[in-house]
């Protein structure tokens, strides 16, 4: 727009705010300004306070209101002008969010970093290896808590600049392949999927069980995470109607103590790592418990890759010196000491926390 332009905007053009946007957008999402209002925790007449400021301003602007009452009870109807502006609204608002992240990124001040509950710990191991550096150029390091299902969706939104997580791969999926193309990957551990149980060999003979079988036992199952991922890729999102669900639980550690104590009968997905500890007598959290192995009778072998991720070539357009690129580099120092120190899953707290078996902590959330 030229500079004649901006002049000439409108006034209701041009008081419009960007909170005021939002407030459409959420409307929109929510349906009512209650709804909007109990998102945004206002209260309701100020969300309907915008709601008719900018409908009476667009009427004028655009000949049509943006919003139309249906009644006590019912949602808002968007008109055509409404539902337009919601959606120029919504890429406003993310291409400033996207610029200001761009600035912050640029600028080195700050790094925003996601992490699962199970990799927290390693990533504090790294923090401490810039932590100095870090205090005396004031850089603000901000931590946040990422569910596994979110690890590179979060990247992809530009919400953090670096995760550490795990993510289900398919070596030979090339659209699986293909996801992990757009991040840097720092590869800390592969895993492939097998079994845990507590079912009598008379039951369950093993020592292993075709996937195709995994329908007809019982099972305990992960609400989300990795290993819902994995039953999602096999048998469908609506695998929950066509397997057999002994118990579902938040975490692999409360499954373990479950099928443990004998209170539920079944089996659990887990990383290959988590089942080998099972044979291990000093892994007191899998004691009784036996590993399976999981046979992959048709389609990919699917395998947990535990890591450090940011976007694709975001790190090489910075100096060696940016934020980004010291905590990465801190990272690969304690991948490579964890590897020379690794130690075994009844060794204590210095064990390798890749393997999964420090799942003692019930606290700890593991994929």
């Amino acid at each position: 727009m030229t500079r004649s332009g901006l002049l000439d905007g409108p006034l209701a053009l041009m008081d419009t705010t960007m909170d005021q946007l939002r407030t459409l957008v959420v409307v929109h999402e929510t349906g009512t300004a209650l709804g909007a209002a109990r998102a945004l925790g206002r209260e309701q007449a100020s969300v309907q306070k915008q709601l008719d400021t900018m409908n009476r301003n667009f009427s004028e602007l655009c000949g049509e209101p943006l919003v139309l009452k249906q009644g006590r009870g019912k949602n808002v109807l968007f008109t055509g002008t409404g539902t337009a502006l919601v959606e120029l609204a919504r890429g406003t608002l993310g291409d400033w969010m996207n610029g200001i992240h761009s600035s912050r990124r640029r600028l080195g001040r700050s790094l925003m970093v996601g992490t699962t509950r199970f990799t927290l710990g390693y990533l504090a191991s790294a923090r401490e290896r810039v932590a100095e550096e870090f205090r005396e150029r004031g850089i603000d390091l901000r931590v946040g808590h990422v569910r596994t299902r979110d690890v590179l969706a979060k990247l992809r939104t530009k919400e953090i600049d670096l995760v550490c997580g795990s993510v289900v791969t398919r070596p030979a999926d090339e659209s699986a392949s293909r996801e992990l193309d757009a991040f840097d990957v720092m590869e800390w551990r592969r895993s492939a999927v097998s079994l845990v149980t507590n079912l009598p060999v008379d039951e369950l003979p093993g020592p292993a069980v075709e996937r195709g079988e995994l329908a007809t036992l019982p099972l305990v199952v992960s609400a989300s995470g990795v290993m819902a991922g994995v039953l999602r890729t096999w048998f469908g999102a609506d695998y929950r109607e066509t397997l057999r669900i002994a118990a579902e639980i938040d975490n692999v550690n409360y499954g373990l103590e479950l099928l443990r104590s004998g209170v539920v009968r079944g089996c659990m997905l887990v990383t290959e790592g988590v089942a080998d500890a099972a044979g291990d007598p000093q892994a007191a959290y899998a004691r009784g418990l036996r590993p399976v192995e999981l046979v992959h009778d048709t389609g990919p072998k699917p395998e947990v890759l535990l890591g450090a991720f940011t976007r694709r070539g975001e790190r090489a357009g910075y100096d060696a010196g940016h934020p980004l690129n010291l905590l990465w580099n801190a990272l690969e120092l304690e991948k490579e000491r964890w590897r020379r120190e690794r130690h075994g899953p009844g060794e204590g707290p210095a064990q390798d926390p890749f393997e999964l078996a420090t799942a003692q902590d019930p606290g700890e959330e593991t994929p």
